[in-house]
């Protein structure tokens, strides 16, 4: 089964974004990366975190992936967006609770935090976990749902 992603970094995550980009093709998945193009010019995590999330929302069962040099202040941006779920992970099973218990449709990293060999993992252990969806999983899912409604997003 093929996954689409929307993929996004500021300059500080764009050397590990462009890796991800190829490793995730090479599973054969659709990518779609939404910026920025160098590693250069400074540019604000907030806007990539954004345009991840609208993406995402906007296109029913895609993924999102990150970057910025933490993984800290592009996922904060990212969960501005109503309907985004996005999880700053570190380790395997932490990506893939992320997807199975939380519904979560966005993985954020950090360039300065992990290497390739464990960015490429933990992208995979996000991708390949299944929500798993009724009982308590869903009812904390819906109830995070509604907390973006009460704000208004």
């Amino acid at each position: 089964m093929t996954t689409k992603w929307y993929v996004g970094s500021d300059h500080a995550g764009f050397r590990l974004k462009s890796a991800l980009v190829g490793i995730v093709r090479g599973w054969g998945d659709e990518v779609v990366d939404v910026g920025t193009n160098d590693g250069e010019t400074s540019v604000d995590y907030t806007d990539f975190g954004e345009k991840v999330g609208r993406a995402v929302v906007a296109d029913a069962g895609a993924l999102g992936l990150c970057v910025c040099g933490t993984g800290i202040g592009i996922s904060i941006a990212a969960n501005k967006v109503a309907g985004i779920r996005a999880a700053h992970v570190g380790d395997g099973f932490s990506a893939r609770m992320a997807r199975e218990h939380n519904d979560a449709n966005v993985v954020c990293l950090g360039e300065r935090v992990v290497g390739v060999g464990l960015a490429e993992e933990l992208v995979r252990a996000f991708r390949d976990g299944r929500f798993q969806g009724g009982g308590r999983h869903q009812r904390r899912v819906d109830k995070l749902t509604a907390l973006d409604a009460a704000r208004g997003k």
